[in-house]
């Protein structure tokens, strides 16, 4: 059986919400919020157990459309309230200060509509840490959340700090008065982790996918009922959050493509993620990179995440990313793409990334740029910043 699919403005949140409100009852067509301008038409229809599609980034490859059920988005709700609070009917608001086309800011819709309040909306666009905080002090509830992408987060603190120093501490009060900031959608440097513990603010790193229903392990640990585990260092992660699959063109699902990617072990279907990983026998989860993103380098395996995470930690280097170049004499090398200007050189780069990680994983290039372009999650652009380096 199948069901009507409605595609909504992802820029007009208010209607997003209104829509997925009635998908999660039963009451309304699926729900494919899209930004303008995004990929090509879809279906008008969708298997009848989905309530959400969500088109994933693309940032290091192709995009996918991700299948998710009412139970699963309410379970993912369930989860995140039994562990960050926020389950009492009218206690919860939220700030939306991401994209409803991606999975964290549909999710800020789903919580909102499970504690049956209306969020605080952020126009779409540049994140304004002013305006953020504007509407922050908006919220008349008991409790205060939102959801942030690490980028937005140094922002927030770069601002409340300096108007701290300025002698106005208004915008860090706003700032600590959240439950909880959860931050996800990449990498948390520690650095910016431990700035803002220091400043009082109560953050949680958040781990997961729109496979997973967004984000499904807080601070290392799975919530609710998910499960998690490493098979050959690969982070797979099982519970009902997970999504039902992909789905093709016609808007039927990719079955190929699905199983590439969810399997059944003992009864237990798994998403088998692609991160590399840990789990520890308290099931804590520790991610080491993307499995994906790894290149040979004189016959030598190197993972760039590890070579970005040894040049983040250099002063002047901590939003620096690291993409792949092709080298006549190594076959590949890693490329630091840093905002101007960069703090050191190539040379000095080479000899503190060398010392820790050895001779193959030293960058091959530095190549500094106005602004590091972002994709609308605040995720780098890792196809744009790799197609750049390619061009030189």
């Amino acid at each position: 059986m199948v069901k009507p699919l409605s595609v909504i403005d992802a820029g007009e949140a208010r209607d997003v919400y209104l829509a997925l409100r009635d998908a999660l009852t039963g009451d309304g067509p699926a729900v494919l919020p899209r930004q303008t301008g995004g990929s090509a038409d879809v279906t008008a229809s969708v298997p009848q157990n989905v309530a959400l599609v969500v088109e994933t980034s693309g940032s290091t490859g192709a995009p996918k459309r991700v299948a998710l059920s009412a139970d699963a988005l309410l379970a993912s709700a369930a989860a995140s309230a039994g562990a960050i609070g926020g389950q009492e009917p009218g206690t919860a608001r939220w700030v939306l200060a991401l994209p409803t086309h991606y999975i964290a800011g549909a999710n800020v819709l789903v919580r909102s509509i499970v504690a049956e309040t209306e969020p605080v909306v952020l126009r779409p666009g540049h994140f304004d840490p002013a305006t953020f905080c504007a509407a922050a002090d908006a919220l008349d509830s008991d409790q205060r959340f939102t959801s942030l992408v690490p980028v937005q987060l140094a922002r927030l603190l770069d601002a409340a700090l300096g108007a701290v120093s300025a002698g106005d501490s208004r915008m860090l009060t706003t700032l600590r008065r959240f439950d909880a900031l959860l931050i996800g959608g990449q990498a948390l440097q520690p650095d910016l982790r431990d700035r803002a513990l220091d400043a009082g603010l109560h953050i949680v790193r958040t781990y997961g996918s729109s496979e997973t229903g967004g984000g499904c392990v807080y601070d290392g640990t799975p919530i609710g009922t998910v499960r998690a585990r490493a098979l050959d260092s690969r982070i797979e992660l099982a519970g009902p959050v997970l999504a039902e699959g992909y789905l093709d063109a016609s808007g039927a699902l990719d079955a190929p493509l699905t199983e590439s990617a969810f399997h059944t072990d003992d009864g237990v279907r798994w998403y088998r993620t692609g991160d590399l990983g840990t789990v520890d026998a308290d099931g804590r989860v520790r991610v080491t990179g993307r499995a994906d993103n790894v290149i040979i380098s004189g016959g030598e395996k190197v993972s760039l995440d590890a070579v970005q995470a040894a040049v983040r930690r250099h002063p002047g280097f901590g939003e620096a990313v690291v993409v792949p170049a092709v080298s006549e004499e190594w076959g590949q090398v890693p490329a630091v793409v840093v905002a101007a200007p960069a703090a050191l050189g190539l040379e000095e780069l080479r000899a503190l990334v060398q010392g820790e990680l050895g001779n193959a994983a030293a960058p091959g290039r530095l190549l500094e740029v106005e602004r590091v372009p972002l994709l609308p999650s605040g995720k780098p652009d890792r196809v744009t910043l790799a197609a750049l380096v390619a061009s030189l």
